[in-house]
């Protein structure tokens, strides 16, 4: 298998013309990134896991009693082994027909059966404690990162010059600060991958998924190959808006309506200024356009870029959903909602949902028009 290393790690690949891996060797006081490196992400995320375990606990949840963050009291479905295999195996929202069935099979009613689905399907659902305390804690990663990339970024050329993150290249010497931020961040990510099964999910859980893992792929590939200009600059402009998203939810959680639409507010225009317009048309068109004036085009120019595309792709998304936000609580000044969270369901809601059933059942029109299905029973 050796061949196939050697080919995969090629120069010609992820190099261009004229350069290789071994511009990457240490010489005359000057350090490289190197593959091994980025075993210290490992640790570092178990590390981030058993901070965030004394966090939460000190931290978090004095905050949310302070902030008045408090759980509506949930009643439990009674134990009933019919719906409960049909609740984990078949399906957590059953249709009409289905409940019919399973009344017959339990001995209950069809109110019963509908209620205790609903019990059931709040169980599962995170508790706005909860919610508080992962946002929390990612509120405060994201804020004490970007300030620490600031301190990294601020008196680099290349800041204010994005073409100067090319000057030189791949022969750059990597800089103590820029080797704890890429470390710290990737580690970070990783931690987050490895605690995706506790977390709270949501509507774009599989795009979470995706965004952890081009982001770990990117930050690895950066790193590998020099990019390290371009990637703090990359993560800065992340960590920019992120810390803004979770303070917003916090006060969501706690019920300050007025504080957590500002917050939002400042959120959605941060995160469209640095999302959709200074990382499309300031750094990717410095890593995608202006390397081509230096250097001939290269297969590692091309996956570089194509991570990136997918970010891109990825804000675009979430730059929808967040507008979508903004439209619903500026004409009535509601509070904000998070789209992508569990809404926990309501008698009043379930007795909704079987009146429509019922009318869509026996052809009733509203206003000469089907009724609307509100999606009271979709998971966000």
């Amino acid at each position: 298998m050796s061949w196939l290393s050697e080919l995969i790690w090629t120069d010609w690949i992820w190099f261009p013309e004229g350069h290789g891996w071994a511009d990457l060797k240490d010489h005359d006081d000057q350090v490289f990134p190197k593959m091994q490196d980025l075993w210290a992400t490992i640790p570092i995320a178990l590390c981030f896991l058993v901070i965030r375990q004394i966090f939460e606990r000190t931290v978090a949840i004095p905050l949310a009693s302070l902030l008045g963050v408090s759980d509506k009291q949930r009643v439990c479905a009674p134990p009933n082994p019919t719906l409960e295999s049909y609740f984990c195996s078949t399906s957590k929202h059953p249709t009409q027909s289905s409940i019919e069935s399973l009344s017959k099979q339990t001995g209950c009613s069809v109110r019963q059966v509908q209620r205790w689905f609903r019990q059931r399907r709040n169980q599962d659902r995170p508790s706005k404690l909860k919610k508080f305390r992962e946002a929390s804690w990612r509120f405060t990663f994201y804020l004490l990162a970007f300030f620490a990339g600031l301190a990294v970024l601020i008196d680099k050329p290349w800041f204010y010059d994005m073409k100067q993150m090319w000057d030189g290249f791949p022969k750059m010497p990597l800089l103590p600060s820029q080797y704890w931020y890429y470390m710290i961040e990737l580690g970070f990510y990783v931690s987050l991958l490895f605690s995706v099964a506790s977390d709270v999910k949501r509507k774009d859980f599989k795009e979470q998924i995706v965004h952890h893992v081009a982001t770990i792929l990117l930050i690895s590939f950066s790193w590998l190959v020099n990019y390290i200009r371009a990637g703090t600059l990359i993560m800065l402009v992340h960590d920019a808006s992120d810390y803004l998203m979770e303070s917003a939810k916090m006060f969501n959680y706690a019920g300050w309506r007025k504080t957590c639409n500002f917050i939002f507010t400042v959120f959605a225009a941060v995160f469209i200024i640095t999302r959709l317009v200074i990382l499309p048309f300031w750094i990717i068109h410095t890593t995608w356009v202006y390397p081509l004036t230096l250097y001939p085009p290269f297969f590692g120019f091309y996956f570089f870029n194509g991570l990136l595309l997918v970010l891109q792709v990825l804000h675009i998304f979430w730059a929808a959903l967040i507008l979508r936000m903004v439209i619903k609580f500026l004409p009535g000044n509601e509070i904000v909602e998070d789209e992508r969270s569990d809404k926990e369901e309501t008698e009043s809601e379930d007795d909704d949902d079987r009146e429509r059933r019922e009318k869509s059942k026996n052809g009733h029109m509203q206003n000469g028009h089907a009724p609307i299905n509100n999606n009271h029973r979709k998971r966000y």
